[in-house]
């Protein structure tokens, strides 16, 4: 059997866990609570729930964000797990807020935890599922960019943020089940 992980990238700590850096954290979350698993181990520097009958691996690396790569690289070699059976998720506010995008590879993008990714591994081919939580305005730069992914959504925002992570589950089985092109059929758009 080929052992699958599906990792989503967020900030470890109570400080951040609605904010929208941690949508990756939040769609692993899911999948763990429909399949009934715990968050019982931790090894290669990430909380890990493992679902031992169809050898997936889901992870929340507790590295932070920027260094994310380190948990990933860790992981994959640990496991023996392919780069092609891996799947990233995380936060991008170059997306509005709700879209999903999947693709099975690129360059980062300018997000510094799939930099992360990117460079500890070597390689632009790592699928991913990109979040969106932008705003349809310009994205904010600099400091003004850190307050806003490590900010909270506003009230108006949590039903459509919660409604992603649920379809970034839903896209996270349909990758598993039915393959990246699929899925990006299905959900990109």
């Amino acid at each position: 059997m080929t052992s699958r992980l599906i990792l989503g990238l967020g900030n470890p700590g109570p400080e951040y866990l609605k904010t929208r850096h941690n949508v990756g954290f939040s769609v692993v979350e899911e999948l763990a609570r429909r399949r009934g698993l715990s968050w019982a181990t931790e090894q290669c520097r990430t909380l890990l729930a493992l679902d031992e009958g169809s050898g997936l691996v889901l992870g929340k690396p507790q590295t932070f964000m920027n260094r994310s790569g380190l948990a990933a690289r860790g992981l994959i070699e640990h496991r023996q797990i392919e780069v092609a059976d891996t799947l990233i998720v995380f936060d991008d506010i170059h997306l509005p807020l709700g879209r999903l995008r999947l693709r099975k590879g690129g360059g980062p993008g300018g997000h510094r935890g799939l930099s992360s990714v990117v460079e500890t591994l070597r390689t632009e081919g790592v699928p991913r599922l990109r979040l969106g939580v932008g705003v349809a305005e310009e994205p904010p730069v600099g400091q003004e960019l850190i307050d806003f992914v490590l900010g909270d959504f506003e009230d108006d925002e949590v039903s459509v943020a919660e409604e992603m992570v649920q379809r970034g589950a839903d896209a996270c089985e349909s990758w598993l089940s039915a393959g990246a092109e699929e899925t990006m059929n299905r959900f990109n758009g």
